[in-house]
């Protein structure tokens, strides 16, 4: 969980399907974004779709022409430097005022910066001793870039990312990989990558299967050293399957998603089973023990413990009728 929360910190993106568009020009990944976007619309069960946003602001875009300024002796760094300190200034010394010192920044004062116009007409020194207007060596001019731009593993990408409600979330992305990689053309250097928290369930999953495997290998070691010999350690395992039947079931008559919390119960589920089935198998090991016959310690066996196993699944059962009918909202944990 903290490791999917700093995921989340990170990329900023706490939807349940984000994907992110990798490529070079902001323009083109802007392009593909809508496009991808409105595929979305037409997939059933996506909700609060939003295409990351690119703000423009205007921003004084220089331009330095290394031709004309080599005729005067200068080179674009010299150029680039003296924009620089006329527009956003240098320090050139130090200011100490009391026990604190001060960098001293020199700068053009605000009307010869205030405008691009002004901007152009900055006089710059050659070496030859003239001075030269900044616009004989540049091109100054205003435009809309955009105010930032985020980057992932050092690529500029965008991001369309939604949310799902009313359908199974790998449904949901497997209809849209489809529809993207048919419609989709994208350029050279462009691809595409799906994150989001279906990400995180996934690898969730798949942690929990390997556990399940684990678990049952475990139970099966368990069993083994309980009874002493693979006849009845194996006859537990069969019916572990059978166990399932009614958890399977129950998710599909109440249309619920196989969910994390789901393979979870069907972990605890696997544990449950196999308790009963070693309370039963001991307590038929007793009765033959006694003498009884293997049909009359199957009946007598089976009545015997039929309560028990009856009163502690109802109580887990009715344990869990609070989080059934209770409020939806943090149910999932």
């Amino acid at each position: 969980f903290i490791s999917h929360r700093f995921d989340e910190v990170l990329s900023g993106i706490r939807a349940q399907i984000a994907i992110k568009i990798f490529g070079p020009d902001l323009n083109n990944l802007r392009g593909i974004g809508k496009q991808v976007r409105e595929i979305m619309e037409t997939v059933e069960g996506v909700e609060d779709l939003q295409l990351e946003q690119q703000i423009d602001v205007p921003q004084v875009i220089v331009r330095y022409d290394r031709e004309k300024a080599s005729r005067y002796g200068l080179n674009v760094g010299d150029l680039a430097e003296i924009t620089e300190t006329s527009l956003n200034g240098t320090a050139v010394s130090q200011v100490l005022e009391g026990q604190k010192t001060f960098d001293l920044f020199i700068r053009l004062n605000e009307e010869s910066r205030s405008s691009t116009d002004a901007l152009r007409n900055i006089l710059i020194d050659t070496p030859a001793g003239a001075k030269i207007p900044l616009y004989q060596v540049a091109e100054i001019n205003l435009e809309n870039r955009p105010y930032f731009i985020n980057r992932e593993q050092v690529q500029r990408r965008i991001v369309v990312q939604s949310n799902v409600a009313g359908r199974d979330l790998n449904g949901v992305i497997t209809e849209i990989q489809n529809k993207i990689n048919s419609q989709v053309k994208l350029p050279q250097g462009y691809f595409i990558e799906y994150g989001g928290q279906f990400e995180s369930q996934q690898q969730a999953a798949r942690v929990l299967t390997i556990f399940g495997f684990v678990a049952v290998i475990a139970i099966f070691m368990l069993l083994f050293q309980a009874f002493g010999n693979t006849r009845e350690a194996l006859l537990v395992m069969i019916n572990l399957p059978l166990a399932l039947i009614g958890g399977i079931y129950a998710v599909f008559i109440t249309g619920a998603e196989l969910s994390i919390p789901g393979l979870i119960g069907f972990i605890t589920l696997f544990g449950i089973a196999t308790r009963n089935g070693i309370i039963l198998v001991s307590h038929y090991n007793q009765l033959r023990k006694e003498g009884l016959s293997i049909h009359d310690t199957v009946i007598r066996g089976s009545l015997d413990r039929l309560s028990p196993v009856l009163m502690t699944a109802s109580t887990a059962a009715l344990a869990l009728i609070p989080l059934l009918i209770g409020e939806p909202t943090g149910k999932e944990i």
